[in-house]
């Protein structure tokens, strides 16, 4: 696992707006476009979800 990796599992999850649905990491403009495929994450059900590539937590903020 990188240190941006690393990071990014040590940190709150980011929230995520329904508005901004289908959620996918890396989310568009975020750094980490270059470190794994673009991955779509299901979270509308139970409100949270974690990349299976780098870890990266999301929360759906409402």
């Amino acid at each position: 696992m990188t240190q941006t990796e690393t990071h990014l599992t040590q940190q709150e999850p980011q929230k995520v707006a329904r508005k901004d649905l289908p959620l996918s990491c890396p989310r568009p403009g975020e750094a980490l476009a270059g470190l794994h495929p673009r991955v779509y994450l299901p979270i509308e059900k139970t409100g949270s979800a974690v990349c299976p590539y780098c870890g990266a937590r999301y929360q759906l903020d409402d």
